[in-house]
């Protein structure tokens, strides 16, 4: 005889049915390997033999003993506060000149989103040749003009700020966001400000800023965990910059040039994959995850702090 279920159990189970599918997507894809993660950061594993039992002795060697984290997470830190700062305020003037031209919108809208849809690693690459400070065309440039162009990707002063050039050149993605936010707000609203006799800026302080306001924070919060996890571009910047032939078994350190282009996400494959050395790259991992969580938990506070205030 089946058994009879009260309603507010089948109310229960139908609910659990229809989010079946998002609570096995978190469990395998977030939940088991973040728990595996710490698992395995308190491990000895070589991905050979069985791990062992080792206690914290991954956290001290990352902490104290490896003379590549401090850079790595420097590194991080830096495109984290340049490149996402600078993505926002270019994608934002690049939505506001296109959504004020006149005529020729069509044209200008498509060329500044096309570099977005290049693949990272033939634009990395592409990018390496513009920049190649002995035979790329823009020191060329700078050259006739009589400016002595940097060393780029070569210079272990200039290889992160050529990395944000990169980032700016595919800025696509950000100008259509801002663009679709930036036709969205009332245009009652200006209609008004121009009956008050505002000007640009006043137009853009209280009109423009506040309703696109929720778009920004949403471009800052997810720069900061793309950001976080920045590995192709700078692998391959790396690599290409270098001139090191690459071919099969060829092993690479990331970073070129010292070490200045070297992100956690990459110590984290160099430690896994080349390395071998498993439970230092859980370690790296957990490190990475907790700040990315950190900076967006401060981010979203103050965000509603900002609401309840205006409100």
């Amino acid at each position: 005889m089946a058994l009879a279920l009260s309603r507010p159990a089948r109310r229960r189970l139908r609910i659990a049915g229809f989010l079946s599918p998002w609570l096995i997507g978190f469990s395998v894809f977030f939940a088991y390997p973040l728990l595996a993660t710490v698992y395995f950061s308190f491990m000895h594993y070589n991905q050979i033999k069985a791990p062992t039992f080792v206690g914290l002795r991954n956290w001290v060697y990352v902490f104290r003993d490896m003379p590549l984290f401090g850079p790595a997470l420097w590194n991080t830190v830096w495109l984290v506060v340049v490149m996402v700062a600078l993505r926002v305020v270019f994608g934002l003037s690049l939505g506001l000149l296109v959504t004020k031209i006149k005529s020729g919108v069509g044209f200008f809208r498509t060329a500044f989103y096309l570099p977005y849809l290049a693949p990272p690693v033939a634009a990395t690459v592409a990018f390496v040749f513009l920049l190649n400070p002995g035979s790329g065309p823009v020191n060329e440039i700078l050259a006739k003009v009589g400016i002595d162009g940097p060393n780029w990707f070569n210079d272990p002063t200039w290889a992160k700020p050529s990395l944000v050039l990169l980032s700016l050149w595919g800025i696509g993605d950000l100008m259509v966001i801002f663009m679709a936010a930036l036709l969205d707000v009332p245009k009652e609203q200006y209609e008004a400000a121009d009956l008050d006799g505002a000007g640009p800026w006043a137009k853009f302080r209280y009109v423009t800023w506040p309703s696109i306001t929720p778009i920004v924070m949403f471009a800052v919060v997810t720069g900061v965990v793309q950001t976080m996890q920045y590995y192709t571009q700078a692998l391959v910047a790396g690599k290409i910059a270098s001139g090191v032939s690459i071919g099969p078994g060829t092993v690479i350190q990331p970073g070129y040039p010292d070490h200045s282009t070297l992100t956690v996400p990459q110590l984290v494959y160099s430690m896994g994959f080349q390395n071998f050395n498993t439970g230092a790259a859980c370690v790296l991992s957990l490190v990475l995850f907790a700040i990315a969580m950190a900076v967006t938990t401060l981010l979203m506070r103050k965000r509603s702090g900002l609401l309840a205030a205006e409100d």
